[in-house]
């Protein structure tokens, strides 16, 4: 019976910090259930005011962060360890710059994360390359950004990186031009040729007709033929029809139209001369 007793007092510390337990992870969870909701909110409001669905991701993801954070600081308070805390914050100097200097790499991230998202050097939706690495922007994090490549692989690229690389914007201004070269038989219509070319891309589906219509010119002469390059540009913003349908429909159409109307388009010419009748010289 005594030794009943004595284990009474232990088994009621032990259910108190069941109870402490509880109510901790209680609270912790509606913070990152919180954070969840306001992260979405938020987002939905910032994007309808300033219509940039980069910077309300990146903001909307640092306010949940902050709740998230507070929600911890409130359960250190309810266990009782503000005072321990408080403690390890005044005397962790040392122990902070070995964290610091462990963790930089993701303090470098998050800071360029914020210079990103202020910048804004890419849209969501924007098609970019860095060092290589080509693909769409789906979203910029506190640590990455994330864009899915052609193939349909997705990178995530550290903010650090992409800040201190080399950035092509494909459409960032909402343009994108594509060329491809042509060449002409010798003798033919060049003019004629080149008229031709420039209406037909015109009324291709999907070119700009209008604020950058498209250009054709002489750039080569070459060995068999006369090199003529097309350029027409595509609108990034409104996508009906993709850029590589758009460019195989235009390059297939001209060179109907040129075949329709009696051009000529021979490839390289390689004359052959033959020495069979003739001694070779010998040294």
């Amino acid at each position: 019976m005594d030794e009943f007793n004595n284990l009474s007092p232990d088994w009621s510390t032990l259910k108190n910090w069941l109870i402490i337990a509880g109510v901790s992870l209680a609270i912790f969870l509606l913070f990152v259930f919180f954070a969840r909701k306001s992260k979405k909110f938020l987002r939905i409001r910032l994007v309808k005011r300033m219509d940039d669905d980069l910077l309300a991701n990146f903001l909307a993801g640092i306010f949940s962060t902050l709740i998230i954070l507070v929600g911890l600081l409130v359960v250190f308070r309810v266990i009782g360890l503000t005072g321990v805390v408080s403690g390890l914050l005044a005397g962790a100097g040392i122990s902070a710059f070995i964290i610091g200097f462990a963790l930089k790499d993701i303090g470098e991230n998050f800071l360029a994360g914020i210079i990103l998202a202020f910048k804004r050097p890419f849209r969501v939706g924007d098609f970019v390359d860095l060092n290589g690495m080509r693909g769409k922007v789906l979203t910029l994090n506190l640590r990455d950004t994330q864009i899915k490549s052609a193939d349909g692989k997705d990178i995530f690229i550290p903010n650090g990186l992409i800040l201190k690389s080399p950035l092509v914007n494909f459409t960032i201004d909402g343009y994108l031009r594509y060329d491809f070269m042509i060449g002409l038989d010798y003798g033919s219509d060049y003019q004629k040729a080149v008229d031709l070319i420039k209406s037909t891309l015109m009324e291709v589906p999907g070119v700009l007709d209008d604020t950058k219509e498209p250009q054709v010119w002489v750039v080569e002469v070459g060995e068999s033929t006369l090199n003529i390059q097309a350029t027409f540009w595509v609108d990034t913003f409104a996508r009906a029809i993709s850029d590589a349908v758009i460019k195989s429909t235009a390059i297939i159409e001209v060179l109907t139209t040129l075949e329709k109307a009696g051009f000529n388009m021979p490839a390289r010419i390689v004359e052959l001369k033959n020495y069979q009748d003739k001694s070779l010289k010998t040294s």
